[in-house]
This record gives structure tokens, C-alpha cells and sequence, in this order.
């Protein structure tokens, strides 16, 4: 039994098998493609660099997002040496607000495992790039089709709609992986893997979106099973998202004059090395007064107002809420161990993730 027969009951049409698809989106590919800040010229060689910062960059965060730290980050490293010799907390402080911040810190370990084992330059087969820290099997994939025009199929969310409709496959993510995976080889042209890839890319983008796709536009709507039953929006299937249990805590604003009581995270862990304000512990159920009892032991700081509202952030395995107190204290109260103050105008250098940002913005009233 062929993979696609496999795909749907009997009922359905079977489209016939063709090999047509990979030259049609490459010429759709080379009259459409994106003009991305990483992208090579078209006929130019990409820069293994820029794909891989890229697609570490692009891992759950858009293109609209990342174009801005794209730019910020090569102007500063232009390569893969000049990053590996940087300290990982410029990286997490030039990452702040991209999110996911244990990305920047593999970022910051793979920059140097490529200068100091690789001799700055990036292993060209998804077997040596795999070996490196951060890079799972779509990245590297994706950096040796891209960057070394290996014979793989990077599968991104963006391919996994393209094929997931253009085969209607009907089983759920993400058991449907392997089977997607397996299918969108079959788009890969003889040469030029790293366009197969992009295109494929670009036109679950532009063309073969989420919702209300624009299939007459889609140089394979002609051979779309989905399309053809009239149902290319109910694919992907997905299989329901489980919600996190809510979590609670405290978070403690304190200012002396015009500095900032803050510290750094454990490197391990969520927010890893990150710079936040002290507070309590996120759990399930957090008691207000539990939590209240965490506050940083200060000297003048014994009464703490209580901000009205809360934070709230989600992240990606649960939501949080965060209670806000403040407290001012005279300028010469030392932090305690493990803390320190900053000045609250150089709050935009220290590497605060989001949540953090919207506490102190609460908390100062900003």
C-alpha cells in the first residue's frame, strides 16, 4: 500500500501520483520568493551563520518578530566566532523579549562549541550539526538544506500545513509527524534542497495559510486533495491542547531612589540566568500570604503596598499571575545577598524577560 492510500478511508478520490510538484514550486519559488533579512540572493550561497541564527531565532516566534534582533544580533557578531567569543549574558541581554529564553542560552553554547571544536565553521551534514548544542533534527535539517543544499526536507509548521492538506492527511498531530515528514520528502527536487524547503515555506506563509487560504493562487491547487473535497481548512488535524494548571505568586518592586532592586535567575531552569525582581515561587494555589512571606528582608521595607490587579503571563506549559508589592527604601539600604541595584534608566540593557518587564512596569506605575 502506497503512503497516500494510507492517508484517507477509500471513499475519498486518490489523486494520481506525479512528479511535477518540486519544478512547479521552484518556478512558483523563483517568481514569489520572500526577501527575508537571512535569505541569500537568488544564484547567491547562503551564510551558514545567518540560517542558523535565523532558525533558532524563528523557533516558535514570528518573522515579523525576529527580523529587528536578526539585524540587531549580526551587526553586533557579524560571525559565528565573534558570538562564540561574546558572554552569555550580553546574549540573554540582546535576546530580551524574544522569549524562550533557554533558545539564547544553546545559542550562546553552540556559538562556542563551532569556534573552539569547528574552527568557526559549521559542520555541513545534519549528523555533525545535531551533535551541537540547541540544534534538534528541524534545525539541523533545516541549516543543511538550506546552507550546504543537503538532500533533506525540513518539516516547520508552515510545511506541515502545505503537505498536510496537499495529502489530506487525516491523522492528528502530532502523531501525524512521521508521516508528514515522509510525504514532504517526496517534494524535494533532484537539486536546489534548500529552495524546496524555503519554498514550501513561503507559500504556507503567503499562499496556503492557516485560514482562508488562497488556493487559486497555489501552483499546486490543481493537485490539492484537500481542495479537491472542499475541506483544506479542517487540515492540519489536531489533537486538543491540554492547558496548564494556573500558577500564582508574588512579585517584590523595590526602589532606592532612582535604582531597582533585582537579581539573576538559576542558569537552570526557566528563564535561566535572566534578570527579574525578587519573588516568591509560582505554584498551584500560591497562598497571598505564603507568598507574601518570600519578600526580600530589607532594611525600612517592612511595609509593603500592594498594587491593585495582577500580572498575568502564559507560558507555554502553564498561565501565571503574579500579585505586585512595592517598597522604597533610604539610599544607602544595602542589597541583600545575591542581589543587586541597577538604575532604573538602564533597565533596557539587562536581559529581563517579558513577564518581568510587565512587573516592574506595574509596579512603577509605567
Amino acid at each position: 500500500m502506497s503512503p497516500k492510500s494510507a492517508l484517507k478511508p477509500k471513499s475519498e478520490p486518490v489523486q494520481p501520483e506525479t512528479s511535477s510538484r518540486p519544478l512547479a514550486l521552484l518556478d512558483w519559488y523563483d517568481r514569489h520568493r520572500r526577501r527575508l533579512p537571512w535569505r541569500a540572493a537568488a544564484g547567491e550561497a547562503s551564510d551558514p551563520y545567518c540560517v542558523w541564527l535565523s532558525e533558532i531565532m524563528l523557533q516558535q516566534t514570528t518573522v515579523k518578530a525576529v527580523g529587528p534582533y536578526f539585524e540587531k544580533f549580526v551587526a553586533r557578531w557579524p560571525d559565528v566566532t565573534a558570538l562564540g567569543r561574546a558572554s552569555q549574558d550580553d546574549v540573554l541581554r540582546m535576546w530580551a523579549g524574544l522569549g524562550y529564553y533557554s533558545r539564547a542560552r544553546n545559542l550562546h553554547a553552540c556559538a562556542v562549541a563551532v569556534t573552539r571544536e569547528h574552527g568557526g565553521t559549521f559542520p555541513d551534514t545534519e549528523e555533525g550539526l545535531r551533535a551541537l548544542p540547541g540544534i534538534g533534527p528541524y534545525t539541523a535539517a533545516a541549516i543543511a538544506a538550506i546552507a550546504f543544499d543537503r538532500h533533506t526536507m525540513p518539516v516547520d509548521g508552515n510545511i506541515e500545513r502545505v503537505v498536510s492538506r496537499l495529502f489530506a492527511v487525516v491523522e492528528e498531530l502530532p502523531k501525524a509527524k512521521p508521516l508528514i515528514q515522509q510525504l514532504a520528502a517526496t517534494l524535494l527536487a533532484d537539486s536546489r534542497a534548500g529552495d524546496s524547503a524555503q519554498a514550501l515555506m513561503d507559500l504556507g506563509s503567503s499562499i496556503c495559510t492557516p485560514k482562508k487560504p488562497a488556493c487559486s493562487l497555489c501552483p499546486l491547487n490543481d493537485d490539492c486533495t484537500a481542495r479537491a473535497l472542499g475541506t483544506q481548512e479542517t487540515f492540519p488535524r489536531k489533537a486538543p491542547k491540554k492547558s496548564g494548571i494556573l500558577r500564582r505568586g508574588a512579585a517584590f518592586v523595590v526602589t532606592r531612589g532612582d535604582e531597582l532592586l533585582v537579581r539573576s535567575r538559576p542558569e537552570k531552569g526557566l528563564l535561566g540566568g535572566m534578570t527579574e525582581v525578587p519573588g516568591s515561587d509560582w505554584l498551584a494555589g500560591q497562598d497571598d500570604a505564603k507568598a507574601k512571606q518570600q519578600a526580600p528582608e530589607l532594611n525600612g521595607a517592612s511595609r509593603w503596598q500592594r498594587k491593585v490587579g495582577v500580572v498575568t503571563h502564559v507560558f507555554t506549559h502553564f498561565p501565571l499571575e503574579l500579585v505586585v508589592y512595592t517598597a522604597r527604601v533610604e539610599a544607602r539600604t544595602r542589597a541583600p545577598a545575591g542581589m543587586r541595584w541597577v538604575p532604573i534608566a538602564t533597565l533596557a540593557d539587562e536581559a529581563l524577560p517579558n513577564v518581568m518587564r510587565k512587573v516592574i512596569a506595574h509596579g512603577l506605575g509605567l
